[in-house]
């Protein structure tokens, strides 16, 4: 799919632009699957995902034609059926952004972390959208960097001012459905899940850290230090 979409894209430039933080992916994907290989569904989210961002680079998000197959396959416009007034293709992408990867964020993160309970949903919750405020930096970056065509095609906001907000309010609804809809199964699937989401919540360690942590550290550093002159 690759390869049938870098032939003869809307802008070649873009493309390319677009395509810069896909490569970094697929290698580390690849390079990180023996050491740390993800769950087939993981692996099928993602491809979904990058196959929409394929299809987003070779037409540019602003100008991917769906409402012209829509009216094509169904003699139906989507952009008027759902009283839309400009081209939503990136909208659509951005919310899948987070529904789709944050399922495996959400994989790597209770592996490598081990989170359980509420803290398994709020920090890839978190990830999620941080990585989508990383990218919309990106995306100003490249454009600021660049400028003139280029930057307004690969920035893509149709005018909107509020577009970077509303494309991470997006990525942060999508990312939420997700997440809700995988408690719920494993509410329904995990008998210890009540349990669990207690345990995730209570207090592990009662001292406070700040200044009394230390505090506490350099007085275990003066005592391993006395004890070392003292031998």
């Amino acid at each position: 799919m690759f390869a049938g979409l870098a032939i003869n894209p809307h802008d070649r430039s873009d493309w390319a632009l677009e395509n810069l933080l896909v490569l970094a992916f697929a290698v580390t994907l690849g390079l990180s699957y023996r050491a740390f290989p993800l769950s087939r569904l993981s692996y099928t989210l993602i491809f979904l995902f990058l196959c929409l961002h394929e299809v987003g680079a070779h037409y540019t998000y602003s100008e991917v034609p769906y409402d012209a197959w829509m009216a094509q396959a169904f003699g139906v416009s989507l952009n008027e059926l759902l009283g839309w007034e400009r081209n939503n293709f990136d909208r659509v992408v951005h919310f899948l952004f987070g529904a789709f990867l944050v399922y495996p964020i959400r994989e790597l993160y209770c592996r490598v972390a081990n989170a359980k309970g509420f803290w398994g949903y709020f920090f890839p919750l978190e990830l999620a959208m941080a990585a989508s405020m990383l990218y919309e930096l990106f995306e100003w970056g490249a454009a600021t960097t660049f400028g003139g065509d280029l930057g307004v095609a690969y920035l893509g906001t149709q005018g909107d001012i509020w577009d970077a907000h509303k494309d991470m309010a997006l990525a942060s609804l999508g990312a939420l459905v997700t997440l809700l809809l995988v408690l719920l199964f494993n509410l329904w699937l995990n008998p210890d899940f009540r349990q669990e989401w207690r345990n995730s919540l209570s207090v592990k360690r009662q001292r406070p850290l700040g200044e009394d942590e230390v505090e506490r550290l350099l007085q275990e550093r003066e005592q391993t230090t006395a004890q070392q002159d003292h031998r």
